[in-house]
């Protein structure tokens, strides 16, 4: 049951992803949260984040934001990296990570979701369909309800955890 929260791959950061490499494997498309999964929450895009979203132009990705936040908050982070995005998302309401594959023009096969949170990014990129990463968060200090969720995470985690050892033996 809790297997529907598992992500696809779970790495430390999302600036140690190969991004070469899914590229060579046939994705063309990136669905980014925002907040604890590219800078701490409610801050601007950093030097990193710029320079990242560089690189995938570069390596020929295209890339769209996908968050719950409001406008202002998504098109004060995008200003420095301007890539395509969606505010008031409703995670994991799978109608907008729908969208932004439109946007991309990509579709479930060649695209990849990167997020922090399992019950919101994960779960719903889950539902539609779309491989996902979940990525640890940049930063502890969250907001409360993200606080909470964050203990029930690690209860999913544990047995995520559990699930790969058994795989492996």
């Amino acid at each position: 049951m809790l297997d529907r929260f598992f992500p696809d791959r779970y790495v430390a950061s999302t600036y140690v992803i190969d991004f070469e490499k899914l590229y060579e494997e046939g994705v063309r498309g990136l669905i980014f949260d925002i907040d604890n999964t590219l800078v701490p929450h409610g801050a601007p895009a950093d030097e990193r984040a710029v320079r990242l979203f560089q690189r995938l132009k570069d390596i020929g990705f295209r890339c769209c934001l996908i968050s719950n936040n409001q406008e202002k908050r998504v098109k004060m982070f995008n200003e420095p990296i301007q890539v395509d995005y969606v505010y008031n998302a409703h995670k994991p309401s799978v109608k907008n990570y729908i969208r932004a594959m439109e946007i991309m023009g990509t579709d479930r096969e060649n695209t990849v979701f990167i997020g922090d949170q399992l019950f919101t990014d994960v779960w719903g990129a889950k539902r539609a369909g779309i491989p996902n990463i979940l990525v640890k968060p940049i930063h502890p200090r969250e907001e409360i309800q993200i606080v909470l969720k964050r203990y029930l995470e690690k209860i999913v985690l544990y047995f995520y955890r559990k699930s790969l050892n058994g795989k492996k033996g």
